[in-house]
């Protein structure tokens, strides 16, 4: 029998490559859980450890490797519920985290958010991980509604941190839950609906790193996809039966949990199609067909076909897609309502300011600032910092941006709506001026039927 072996150009026999290191690391107890659920799927070719504050619970993971830390600040009975506290703990023992990251080539950083030692660890240990040259992907949760403001707080403030350490971040909230499940499926089953997410994401890649195929993808492929990315959608989907192949590519970009996100708009992907071998030239089209539908009509597309026998007449798409821009305008409605916010405050009089005009100070300056708010449209303000939103040049203005997407039947009706501003604000009909103490101090007393103003003192 002959032997073959891959040669460079000066005849000397080249070592296979090895695969990547794919890890998960789950920080805290909601990331620990997960951990210990995707254990449970008998995941293959990846590395699972967990990492906590509270050892009781940390002696509960099914992982292999398990880190105690900030067992100085947290003595070993978890962080309160004070991300503070986790953030600290995961700083006091980065480099534990450092050393458990070396040789690396991925990994998953996932955390239920809002409590303590999963948001403010999270973060950190992403930090440390593309201080390596680690691929860096975070999948957490955000917390139910009724769990509250502060926690719903916490985690949006954990998220904002992680998101800039990391190079692509999937968000999958909690509350959606509600909406997908049976409303008689008890909790730890309907949590294994939100993990399945973080489980099919792991599996899909390390099945297009490690499955052989016809066309062949490998680790370089999902880092190139992935890599300072931001916000990403990673999806998989099975289907067996005579329309397998439309249905498990509908599947793999169309996930109830992650709301009010679709691959729509995407600038790269990476598909992977996996089969038992069975899979035709026709099948592997309209799988193309239906994700190609879904994104930018320029996106860099990478397809791979691999090879799984253990599928049977099933097949199975993996479907990452990344380079959305939501971040920058989930960033300009936020100055946007900011500056709003700053127009309906201006014209409110605050019980130190209207003591200074009854004392007969400041009340020149009261009247300018209340004689502005009331001249100045709230849309003027708005459309003049939309305005001032750099744009590269020759892109459209934010202005013209949204009048694109709104189309003409909606620039028709924004064109119909009148722009009221303060001033305009009539009293109730048939009001008449008088200096009865029982109307609002607010209205003239002229008899005008405007909104007053200033505030008038009699003697």
């Amino acid at each position: 029998m002959m032997d073959f072996s891959v040669i460079n150009e000066s005849g000397t026999a080249l070592d296979a490559v090895s695969p990547a290191v794919i890890k998960v690391i789950g920080c805290g107890g909601g990331g620990s859980n997960a951990v210990n659920r995707m254990i449970d799927a008998d995941i293959a070719n990846v590395d699972f450890i967990v990492l906590n504050t509270d050892v009781q619970d940390l002696n509960r993971s099914k992982a292999e490797t398990r880190l105690a830390i900030g067992r100085k600040i947290a003595k070993g009975l978890g962080a309160g519920g004070n991300p503070k506290v986790g953030e600290e703990a995961a700083e006091e023992d980065k480099e534990a985290i450092a050393n458990l990251l070396q040789g690396t080539d991925m990994v998953f950083i996932t955390a239920g958010m809002g409590g303590g030692t999963g948001t403010g660890s999270a973060p950190v240990v992403a930090r440390i991980a593309r201080s390596l040259g680690v691929l860096t992907v975070g999948v957490v949760t955000t917390p139910f509604e009724f769990e509250g403001p502060v926690r719903m707080r916490q985690a949006r403030e954990g998220i904002n941190r992680l998101h800039e350490n990391v190079d692509s971040l999937i968000v999958i909230p909690n509350q959606q839950l509600l909406k997908v499940v049976d409303k008689n499926m008890p909790i730890r089953q309907a949590f294994l609906v939100a993990d399945d997410v973080l489980r099919q994401g792991v599996e899909g890649i390390s099945n297009i790193i490690t499955k052989p195929g016809d066309v062949n993808r490998d680790f370089t492929d999902v880092k190139n996809t992935m890599l300072g990315q931001g916000e990403a959608i990673l999806g998989v989907g099975h289907a067996t039966g005579e329309n397998r192949a439309v249905d498990a590519a509908t599947k793999a970009i169309k996930n109830p949990l992650l709301e009010d996100t679709s691959i729509d708009g995407a600038k790269s992907v990476l598909i992977n199609i996996c089969s038992s071998g069975d899979i035709s030239m026709l099948e592997v089209s309209e799988i193309m067909k239906v994700v190609r539908a879904s994104i930018d009509p320029g996106a860099n597309i990478l397809w791979g076909q691999a090879i799984d026998p253990s599928l049977g007449e099933s097949v199975s798409v993996t479907v990452i897609a990344t380079g959305f821009h939501t971040s920058f305008e989930r960033g300009a409605d936020e100055d946007a309502s900011s500056s709003a916010s700053v127009l309906r405050d201006s014209s409110v009089v605050t019980s130190d300011e209207f003591s200074d005009i009854l004392g007969g100070r400041g009340f020149e300056s009261m009247r300018k600032k209340l004689s502005s708010a009331a001249e100045t449209s709230l849309f003027d303000s708005v459309d003049a910092d939309a305005e001032k939103v750099p744009v590269a040049v020759g892109a459209p203005s934010v202005r013209e941006q949204a009048n694109q997407k709104i189309g003409s039947l909606g620039k028709a009706l924004s064109a119909s709506v009148p722009r009221y501003s303060a001033s305009g604000i009539k009293p109730p009909a048939g009001f008449t001026g008088s200096n009865d103490i029982a109307q609002p101090a607010c209205w003239r007393t002229s008899g005008r039927g405007e909104l007053s103003r200033t505030i008038r003192l009699q003697d």
